[in-house]
């Protein structure tokens, strides 16, 4: 027939056995398309060529399963997070860790990379999201509204947004200089698994265990299309790259969506299984799905896939088909403003940039254990010749690994379906983590292209590996790693600059600073101070107005609802100046709040707590022992009734208080003292 010359939409690019156990978690690099990155429950990151057979490098540090991936923009560096909680950040160009990050106390499900700044935000399952300044190894922002894991993450392209995604079925968007939820959107039924950002215009798209995918008008932040017909669970989705068309990896099959209005162009069968992972790169869609130990890749040849036109679904109104799409461009949507200029790296010297400071301008070294840590995190070459070609072409100045070579050939009709080569890793036990002996990655072995037939017919034979990097050493003519400076994170958001968020201008020195440019830096942190300072007294306001149309107990619940100890202390700071503004009322309200502040790595929050800890069992404790104490009333006394209920729950968070103070109480130094003489004034309670 003349259909025997063609070639096929979709077939099978590899099948590799990715860990010595099953794989966690993978990404695929979405700038070049060419880049895999996979974690396992062996605890490593393993990074790949797409479509070729051996690992490139293994990346070792967690002691956790590694539950989620991502590149960064230029994929340069990767982040990985684990079941405990912490983050860290490998530079492959230098292969090396970059950073060790911990915070979370849950697994970390989600990841994204700023697309200009050194930034990482991440989403846990204990409902928080966290943004990370990874060049001075601190939290800068920790934004709180979901109520239950967050899944997914996404940066708008100008860098303004983030988008975020959980299982309590909502989407939310952040704004990241003002810190604060610009919107949320309740629409989906089901959990949330993805989001993606339309590439130019002001839309975002999401897809839900419900079974729908949802399009949001970002400027109007309303609902203006939602998709039916999936078989299961929406997990990857992705834009055109000129935003033409959505795709949908659905079970066995890549689906081809439009808005406005709703319609289906396309359904392609590909036998990926549960694709994880979409990318785009030469008009070919690259999809990769788990099956246990074993990473398969598929590929789209986007050329024979209608991306507009003919309608799939049985979209017909009076007997007629849905008129045509508007064209191209048509479009009245606001479009993304980015920066005129990128950079291929975006990493900026520390001396170059002013620092952000804690609300007391503290600076925090790295513990001894993080220290540890970064020494037991290595970066270990495998294949030496793919590394070479991939992060250290001869030309630095401009990279995007690995190269945008042509698009993956296709299998002619009627030839038999080539398997690529595999890449089989024998399983070998694995030591303990506690051995003084690094960790080695398992031998890796590869096998001739066969046809799809038994493997056992050719049994894989193995080489050689090359040469190895040893001991992890640095690579030739890279810097020694600077000294990691912490910063102390807060609890709230403290507002960033816009500037912070966008790429600097693209040179190959650095210039020396005029003085308008020096001025320019120092002003730097005293902006963001000032725009945390004028938050503060935004809110200080606030709790005023409360303060002068009604009682203490009031104003003070109005402070604690802001949910920022920084106000709290402010408030107490003023009351424990005047011991008779203290009511039995107040104290049930502040217990609460002085158990946080005797926890903060705060001085003047510590001490603000143990002033104000000490008043209240001065005050309150013989009242609090007498009513508890004292013999049932006869008769009914409401005003005794409602005073014992007080005491009782004042003496409950007191017991709670008692503990957190016996463990600080062997401190040495001012604050050692200061919990001695709390003890000693709390064994009543004893």
């Amino acid at each position: 027939m003349a259909a025997a010359n063609t070639t096929k939409t979709s077939w099978k690019l590899q099948e590799i056995v990715a860990h010595a156990s099953n794989v966690s978690s993978l990404v695929l690099g979405q700038t070049s398309g060419r880049l895999l990155a996979t974690g396992g429950e062996d605890c490593r990151v393993n990074i790949w060529a797409v479509n070729k057979p051996n690992c490139i490098m293994s990346l070792m540090g967690h002691n956790n399963p590694v539950e989620s991936i991502q590149f960064n923009s230029s994929e340069e560096q990767v982040v990985a997070g684990s079941q405990s909680g912490s983050l860290r950040v490998w530079d492959l160009e230098a292969a090396k860790i970059l950073r060790n990050l911990s915070g979370h106390k849950a697994n970390v499900c989600s990841l994204d990379f700023h697309p200009f700044g050194d930034y990482v935000a991440s989403g846990s399952m204990d409902t928080n999201i966290k943004l990370w300044d990874i060049r001075r190894k601190g939290c800068v922002f920790r934004y709180k509204g979901h109520t239950q894991a967050v899944r997914c993450l996404a940066f708008s392209p100008d860098g303004k947004w983030l988008s975020s995604a959980s299982d309590d079925s909502t989407v939310k968007l952040w704004d990241l200089t003002a810190g604060k939820m610009i919107t949320e959107f309740t629409a989906h039924t089901g959990p949330v698994n993805i989001v993606k950002f339309h590439p130019n215009e002001y839309l975002l798209a999401s897809g839900s265990s419900d079974r729908t995918i949802k399009l949001w008008d970002l400027e109007k932040f309303k609902m203006i299309g939602s998709t039916e017909g999936e078989t299961g669970p929406i997990r990857c989705i992705a834009f055109n790259p000129d935003g033409c068309c959505l795709y949908s990896g659905s079970q066995d099959c890549l689906r081809v969506y439009g808005w406005e209005p709703d319609r289906c162009f396309d359904v392609v069968p590909v036998s990926w299984g549960k694709v994880a992972d979409l990318a785009l790169c030469n008009n070919q869609l690259i999809g990769v799905s788990i099956s246990q130990s074993v990473v398969s890749s598929h590929v789209v040849d986007l050329n024979r896939v209608k991306k507009s036109g003919s309608v799939i679904q049985s979209l017909v109104q009076d007997d007629k088909p849905l008129s045509e799409p508007p064209a191209k461009g048509a479009t009245i949507r606001r479009n993304y403003e980015r920066p005129l200029t990128t950079c291929s790296k975006q990493r900026v010297k520390q001396n170059s940039e002013s620092e952000r400071r804690s609300p007391e301008g503290e600076r925090r070294s790295p513990s001894s254990e993080e220290e540890r840590d970064e020494k037991e995190s290595t970066a270990e070459i495998r294949n030496a010749e793919d590394y070479k070609e991939i992060f250290q072409p001869k030309s630095a100045i401009s990279r995007t690994p690995p190269k945008k070579s042509e698009p993956f050939p296709a299998p002619l009709e009627d030839e038999t379906f080539p398997v690529k080569p595999n890449s089989a890793i024998e399983i070998t036990p694995i030591p303990d983590k506690h051995a003084p002996e690094i960790l080695k990655i398992p031998a890796i072995t590869t096998s001739t292209p066969i046809s799809r037939v038994d493997p056992a017919i050719a049994p894989p034979t193995s080489r050689p590996l090359p040469a190895i990097n040893p001991a992890n050493r640095p690579v030739a003519g890279m810097k020694p790693a600077e000294p990691a400076v912490i910063l102390a994170s807060r609890n709230e958001p403290i507002g960033l600059n816009v500037a912070d968020f966008l790429p600097p201008a693209k040179s190959n020195k650095q210039p020396a600073l005029n003085d308008d440019d020096a001025l320019t830096q120092i002003r730097k942190g005293h902006d963001t101070m000032r725009v945390m300072l004028s938050s503060r007294l935004k809110n200080l306001d606030t709790v005023r107005a409360v303060w002068s149309c009604g009682d203490m107990k009031t104003s003070l619940d109005s402070a604690i609802s802001i949910n920022d100890l920084s106000i709290v202390v402010d408030i107490l700071n003023i009351i424990n100046l005047k011991p008779s503004l203290w009511k039995l009322d107040l104290c049930t309200s502040i217990l609460p709040q002085i158990e946080e502040l005797l926890q903060s790595k705060y001085e003047s929050y510590v001490q603000t707590g143990c002033t104000s800890l000490r008043l209240i069992l001065k005050r309150f404790w013989p009242l609090i022992s007498d009513t508890l104490t004292a013999p049932p009333s006869v008769g009914v006394d409401i005003t005794r009734e409602e005073r014992h209920q007080k005491c009782k729950a004042c003496y409950k968070q007191l017991k709670n208080l008692s503990n957190v103070v016996k463990n600080k109480a062997g401190q040495v130094g001012r604050h050692g003292s200061a919990f001695k003489e709390l003890q000693l004034l709390m064994t009543p309670l004893d």
